[in-house]
Formats: structure tokens, C-alpha cells, sequence
């Protein structure tokens, strides 16, 4: 498992102690996953079973507004997690789609099974607290971003924080994911 997927272990082990045992059990609850580039995981209307950890390459988590327009509210890139929270929480139906924007391995975990990692490998539920909490923190900040800053500004703490979005990620889904039009983001990027 580690040496095939070598992102996923050694991201855990940056925040909990793993035995070689800890690892094999890991393993035995994970479920390694190529997506193509554009395969669906998720449809709004189905239930989120899994929560997907990017091995490689780039996802995104969309829904289609009051307009039937995408509406892009998060990426993962390699050693992110995503998933539709709420819909994985509480097995409700989603009003998400999760996408692979290019070719990537995810490793998936079953809703069903996650409370029995768990149990097995107790130091699994801190690192998924610390997961959380991280991704928490993400998401108040973007909140605050939004209300504080202006497009243009928006697009330029989004490129210096996270330039590697901006050569993998279509410029649709990137002025989707920041409120902006498609050409306001060509306008920005030739002023930039």
C-alpha cells in the first residue's frame, strides 16, 4: 500500500504515529480509484457514500444554479480530501457533483466502513479531526475573503496562494469557483 500510494500514507503520518500493522489495516478499508479526466464520482441526487482523498491529479465539487450554469465551490489537488459533507453525514441525497477535472487516483473511504477504521486504527479518527478542523479553517477564510475583497483582488490572492490551480484548472471552473465571468477572468489575467 504504501509504496503504490505513497501520497495517501505519508500524509497521515504527518499528523498521527502508524505502525506497519496500522498501515495494513489502513489498506484493507481503502479503496483505490482511476478516474478519467471528467468521470462523475458523485451526481447531484445521490447519496455521498465515500470521502475521496486525491492521490493524484484534480477534483472539483460543483452544482448547477438557478441558471442550470456550474457553479464551482471547491477543489482538491493532490493530499486534499473532498466530499459532500453533509450528504456523506447524514446519507441524505446531495445537491453536489463531484468531478476529476483531469486523470487522477483517488483513494476512496465507505461511509459504512469509516466508523470501523475507527474503531480499529483509533489514531484515523484524530487525523480526520485535524482534517476537518483544517478544512474548516479553509472555508471560514474563504467566506471572509469573499465579503472582504474584490474580484480582482480575490483572483490575485487566489493565484499567489495557490498558483498550480491556474495552469491545471479550466479557466471556466476557475472564474466559476471565484464569482467570476469566464471573460472577466481573461480581462484580469492580460491586466495581471
Amino acid at each position: 500500500m504504501q509504496s503504490n500510494y505513497p501520497c495517501f500514507i505519508s500524509h497521515i503520518k504527518k499528523y498521527v504515529d502508524l505502525t506497519e500493522e496500522e498501515i495494513s489495516i489502513i489498506a484493507s478499508y481503502i479503496q483505490p480509484l482511476e478516474v478519467k479526466k471528467k468521470e462523475v464520482l458523485l451526481k447531484e441526487g445521490e447519496v455521498c457514500r465515500y470521502n475521496y482523498f486525491v492521490e493524484s491529479g484534480c477534483l472539483r465539487m460543483f452544482y448547477h444554479n438557478d441558471k442550470m450554469v456550474e457553479q464551482t465551490t471547491q477543489f482538491g489537488l493532490e493530499t486534499w480530501w473532498l466530499s459532500d459533507y453533509f450528504s456523506f453525514a447524514k446519507q441524505k441525497p446531495s445537491e453536489y457533483f463531484i468531478q476529476a477535472v483531469e486523470k487522477s487516483i483517488v483513494m476512496a473511504i465507505d461511509y459504512r466502513q469509516q466508523d470501523e477504521l475507527f474503531a480499529a486504527v483509533p489514531q484515523m479518527e484524530r487525523y480526520f479531526r485535524i482534517m476537518m478542523q483544517r478544512a474548516l479553517a479553509a472555508s471560514q477564510l474563504r467566506v471572509k475573503l469573499i465579503y472582504q475583497l474584490s474580484k480582482e483582488e480575490m483572483y490575485k490572492h487566489f493565484s499567489t496562494s495557490f498558483p498550480q490551480f491556474l495552469q491545471r484548472v479550466p479557466q471556466y471552473m476557475l472564474a466559476s469557483y471565484l464569482g467570476l465571468t469566464p471573460e472577466y477572468l481573461s480581462e484580469l489575467r492580460k491586466r495581471i
